[in-house]
């Protein structure tokens, strides 16, 4: 291989210096991305390229990139953010920047909110609900109902109108580079729009003051939070790329048990639901949590959409749901699982393929530790499907489905019913994953 030049071309010398200009504007201004292959690229302006992965089917994701100065926001409060999302049912382009952390949980002049002030008026006390549905008076037979979990939905209503910001369709969210930007304790929820760009952000805490005790829920009942930190309901072209997704700094190893089960304040990191469609997922970090992507949210969703791909993420400390696929066709390549123990959270299995969902997934990269199994790696009900091809384990080229139904009585199916084409920058090898993820996913990358 030729020894690289340091000279700077003249295009190259003419870039930095636009750089340099942008930056000295201002985080108001544009910021100049650079990149080897394609030059200088205005991040708040840049779409999804074509053919990477579903997103880029049909029209394309270009987010707000139309957006004209009047639409155009840097936002570094709660109040700024709603303010500049606007109407849910304005399909106008806007252009968010997203500068430093914003707190969810404040009211309109910045003050800190917790889960007392969602409850006050309401009536609900957490101990008043648990002497309500203790088990040995209420029973397991049916869901809570009466005084106290109207009291607990009146609460967790008033913490929902606070923490979920409604994306309306035409929208690029981007962190401000240099700003540690994300959003803390709070919601995206992207519902029946399309064309949706977040990218650059990190989302953590989102907690739920409220969990819903159901004692019908498994064998031993659950606690079921709401708030996923990126939810999409019913969403199309959807790019959520170069963010960065924890539970941090609660961990589910600090929740109390109250029934025998444990108090979850978490949801999901990003679901994809109700339909959604055409979406990419890239280059993010999904770390310390449980339930993680859902793709589908039951068997009977959408037939013919939750078509999804998955590439280049890193997943560590992750239990479950990276991702739980029903139904579509989804691509998941090139991503690196790490499946230690994280901070209390133990691995159950990454990828969970069920309700006749279509998974391909090739040239990933699996780091198992000294005693786990590689026949855990994936899940499934019986109908779904994964192909898999090139994936490694600790470095080693290993079939995973042949693993996982030696060893389970539900077999995973091997066949697919489609061909991925939308497959730019897919790597032929996974044997550089680990290295090359390490310092060029999750938010803050991007300058």
């Amino acid at each position: 291989m030729a020894a690289p030049s340091h000279r700077r071309s003249l295009r190259s010398r003419r870039a930095l210096v636009l750089s340099a200009a942008v930056v000295a504007a201002g985080v108001g201004a544009g910021v100049v991305v650079m990149n080897a292959n394609a030059g200088t690229v205005d991040l708040y302006h840049q779409t999804l390229a074509a053919k990477d992965g579903w997103a880029s089917s049909g029209t394309g994701t270009t987010g707000g990139a139309k957006a004209d100065a009047a639409h155009t926001f840097t936002v570094s409060t709660r109040a700024q953010l709603v303010k500049a999302l606007g109407s849910a049912t304005d399909t106008t382009p806007r252009i968010i920047k997203v500068s430093g952390t914003i707190d969810a949980n404040t009211d309109d002049s910045g003050k800190k909110l917790t889960c007392a002030d969602y409850a006050a008026g309401t009536g609900y006390s957490l101990s008043a609900y648990l002497k309500a549905y203790d088990p040995a008076t209420y029973g397991r037979s049916k869901l809570p109902s009466g005084t106290q979990e109207s009291a607990r939905a009146a609460a967790q209503k008033k913490q929902a109108l606070n923490v979920t910001f409604k994306v309306p369709a035409n929208t690029t969210i981007v962190g401000v580079p240099g700003t540690a930007a994300g959003i803390t304790g709070g919601m995206l929820q992207v519902q029946n729009v399309d064309n949706v760009i977040v990218r650059n952000l990190a989302f953590a805490a989102t907690e739920d003051c409220f969990p819903q005790w159901d004692p019908t829920d498994g064998d031993d009942g659950n606690w079921n939070s709401n708030y996923d930190s990126v939810t999409l309901r019913g969403a199309t072209h959807v790019w959520a790329d170069h963010n960065t997704f924890t539970d941090g700094p609660h961990f589910d190893s600090a929740n109390p048990k109250y029934f025998g089960r444990e108090y979850q304040i978490h949801d999901g990191s990003l679901d994809i639901t109700k339909g959604s469609d055409l979406v990419t997922v890239s280059r993010n970090q999904f770390t310390n949590h449980d339930k993680t992507m859902l793709i589908g949210s039951s068997d009977t969703d959408s037939v013919g959409k939750l078509r999804v791909s998955i590439h280049h993420n890193v997943w560590k400390g992750i239990v479950q749901r990276a991702p739980l696929a029903r139904i579509g066709q989804i691509h998941i390549y090139n991503n690196y699982y790490d499946v230690t123990t994280l901070n209390g959270y133990a691995p159950q299995y990454s990828i969970n393929s069920r309700a006749k969902a279509q998974v391909v997934a090739e040239n990933n990269y699996w780091k198992l530790p000294s005693g786990a199994k590689a026949a855990k790696l994936l899940s499934g009900d019986g109908t779904g499907s994964v192909k898999g091809s090139g994936n490694l384990v600790n470095g080693t080229v290993t079939d995973l489905v042949a693993v996982y139904n030696a060893a389970s009585s539900k077999d995973l199916k091997t066949t697919v019913n489609w061909t991925p084409t939308l497959t730019t920058g897919l790597e032929t090898s996974a044997a550089g994953l680990p290295t090359s993820l390490a310092t060029t996913t999750g938010s803050g990358v991007l300058k």
